[in-house]
């Protein structure tokens, strides 16, 4: 069974920085493209960036460029999501998730991944 599981997430105040964490078991990580969603109350689950096996290939939703970055280290079977100039509305649930694939192309849609972590919480305060 896949085990993924997300760490990093609290109460932070508007302009700070945090990384979020995702520890992945059970499975072959560094066959693995990853990826970060976040849900905010009465808001569907959308995407935030992925990184594709290598770390090669990585993308990013609009919304996030130049605040957050994806990055993963294979031997530790750990994917990180750095967080920087957090505002209020980055408010959400946030999850990792992986789907054991080796390709170059970025998986950008919550339906492209078999495993799901249980979420961590982020709330921004002002």
């Amino acid at each position: 069974q896949v085990q993924l599981v997300e760490s990093g997430g609290g109460l932070v105040q508007a302009g700070d920085s945090l990384r979020l964490s995702c520890a992945a078991s059970q499975v072959t990580f560094n066959e693995c493209t990853m990826g970060w969603f976040r849900q905010a109350p009465g808001k569907e689950r959308e995407f935030i960036a992925t990184i594709n096996w290598r770390g090669g290939s990585v993308d990013y939703a609009d919304f996030v460029k130049g605040r957050f970055t994806i990055s993963r280290d294979n031997t530790k079977s750990t994917v990180y999501l750095q967080r920087n100039s957090l505002k209020p509305e980055d408010t959400a649930v946030y999850y990792c998730a992986a789907r054991r694939v080796i390709t170059s192309a970025v998986l950008d849609d919550a339906g492209d991944y078999d495993h799901w972590g249980q979420g961590t919480q982020v709330t921004v305060s002002s």
